[in-house]
């Protein structure tokens, strides 16, 4: 069957309208250039086209017409393939095929020219000061921002394809002789295991498939949209996937506390940036367990002291103060929701309407007391305050079983629940590193790091959680 049949069966050539094929003779034997429209970079098309077909002008007819063009491919980047499958899997990757007549190779030319946006700072990790470059749905841009601030020939990007339909080119990335090889041969093997027919969704496919995490809210990986966090953790001794069409990195493998850390507090002073923790550590701590010991507080007013009474609510409604609290943090979160879905021009007026209409009318007609109003809004500032978004949301399931509890059965159940979900927290592991590290084991040195941020030049050693080759991070000086 000649090659332009097996592309008609195959690619939909002459049915799909951005399949196409340039057509011309060399030497006496036809050439064939298969491409896609909007993957490749027409310019290298026509530089190509121009040089081989001035290979007519310049040689005689020779048996070994596949050598001559071979050689005059100005390109950085030519491989030979064998097989139709090769071919096609290349040229819908954005790639073109050179196929010459009788010849048992096709030549693979990277000419690709992706559609995407350029690299800017993602809206999730900003900072003060500090790089303004994220990483894009391009996975060679993504690359090449990492490879830009690592400049270590024992960097790796091992490359492979998901998807049956897809062919989603998915990364690998390491450095070999700090990363430990057994977590990269799982992370390897189970990419290899993953068998579907797509991954439209890309990063977050991927990960349900590595992790099986189920319906456990808590992430088990962590996000980074920020090529220099993606740079650091390399250095650290852990693994990253980068997926094609995805902004986002996947971090391998990710406890508690790394969900926890943000770049703001490395582009600061030790102390600045221990400060800032320790504020974030609070709002945490206060989206997660404020509205519970609010209502703890309001149906056992007697565990609080008299100079703390006037915390607890004042005023008396017909709606039980549970189902105000369920009632106002719900509808925070639907106004988030609504909020991204939300043109961006229209959501300020939005959030003014929501918050002088809605809530000051709620207040005034008895559907809540002022506090409650307070005390959602500070949980719900602690909630945006959290650097994982996924952590956040998951804080908030854990704080609406908590409430459940304490509704329920008062301080038993507040105890409870908290023992529950930290029980439920310990025997978490993402790929065979425990969840809650450094607490559970505890590890003095590294509970220490997490609680105090240590100036660059006293960190001296990798994280021993990710089992480094080379745990040395600079010379100790003995």
């Amino acid at each position: 069957m000649k090659m332009n049949e097996l592309m008609e069966q195959k690619m939909g050539l002459g049915k799909s309208f951005d399949i196409g094929v340039r057509e011309f003779i060399i030497l006496g034997k036809k050439v064939h250039i298969y491409y896609v429209n909007g993957l490749c970079d027409t310019l290298f098309i026509i530089e190509i086209l121009s040089d081989l077909t001035h290979i007519n002008d310049h040689e005689k007819r020779s048996m070994h017409v596949g050598d001559i063009i071979g050689n005059r491919i100005a390109h950085q980047s030519v491989e030979k393939v064998q097989t139709v499958n090769q071919v096609i899997d290349q040229v819908l990757s954005g790639l073109i095929a050179i196929v010459v007549e009788n010849e048992d190779r096709a030549f693979i030319v990277d000419v690709r020219s992706y559609p995407g946006r350029q690299p800017q700072e993602p809206d999730t990790e900003k900072v003060v000061r500090g790089s303004r470059d994220g990483y894009v749905e391009n996975i060679i841009v993504n690359t090449g921002l990492t490879r830009r601030r690592i400049r270590d020939g024992r960097l790796r990007f091992e490359m492979t394809k998901v998807g049956q339909r897809s062919k989603t080119d998915v990364a690998i990335a390491y450095i070999d002789g700090i990363a430990d090889p057994d977590l990269v041969s799982i992370i390897r093997q189970e990419l290899d295991e993953v068998d579907i027919d797509g991954i439209p969704m890309a990063d977050k496919t991927i990960e349900e498939f590595i992790v099986k995490q189920g319906y456990n809210p808590y992430p088990i990986v962590r996000y980074t949209e920020r090529a220099d966090i993606g740079a650091v953790h390399l250095l650290e001794g852990h693994v990253l996937l980068f997926v094609d069409t995805s902004p986002s990195v996947i971090i391998l493998p990710a406890t508690y506390v790394h969900h926890l850390q943000h770049a703001e507090e490395y582009r600061q002073s030790a102390a600045v940036g221990t400060f800032i923790r320790w504020l974030r550590f609070f709002a945490i701590f206060a989206s997660l367990f404020l509205l519970p010991l609010l209502l703890l507080v309001s149906l056992e007013p007697q565990l609080l002291p008299k100079s703390l009474e006037f915390i607890g609510p004042n005023k008396r409604t017909h709606i039980p103060l549970v189902l105000q609290i369920f009632i106002a943090d719900i509808g925070i979160e639907i106004l988030r929701i609504a909020a991204i879905h939300t043109p961006t021009p229209l959501s300020t007026a939005m959030g003014l309407i929501a918050a002088v209409l809605i809530g000051q009318i709620a207040i005034d007609v008895g559907l809540f007391v002022p506090e409650v109003i307070l005390y959602v809004a500070i949980a719900a500032i602690g909630t945006y305050a959290t650097p994982s978004y996924e952590l956040s949301i998951a804080n908030k399931i854990s704080r609406l079983f908590l409430l459940v509890a304490v509704a329920l059965f008062k301080v038993p159940g507040f105890m409870i629940a908290t023992t529950c979900i930290i029980i439920f927290l310990a025997h978490m592991r993402a790929l065979n590193t425990p969840y809650l590290w450094p607490l559970l084991p505890f590890d003095p040195q590294a509970f220490w790091q997490i609680c105090i941020r240590k100036t660059v030049p006293s960190s001296k050693l990798r994280p021993s959680i990710v089992n480094p080759r080379d745990s040395i991070r600079q010379p100790v000086n003995e």
